[in-house]
């Protein structure tokens, strides 16, 4: 289920994690070749990204909000 990026924060070992308007958290990593996301590594390039609709697979799979 497409769910839009509401905020980031900073996870305990530095990766950036996008809240999404479900309530869930998703990391939203630069790893390539594995993940692909170098808007993440700028404050503009998160930004730019907010509002934008991700994969939420804890919405698919019926999971409670992220605390």
């Amino acid at each position: 289920m497409k769910q839009s990026i509401v905020a980031y924060h900073l996870d305990d070992e530095g990766d950036w994690v996008a809240r999404l308007n479900c309530g869930h958290n998703q990391h939203v990593r630069h790893n390539p070749p594995w993940q692909n996301r170098p808007w993440v590594i700028s404050e503009a390039g998160r930004k730019q990204h907010l509002g934008v609709s991700l994969e939420c697979k804890k919405c698919d799979n019926g999971e409670p909000r992220d605390g």
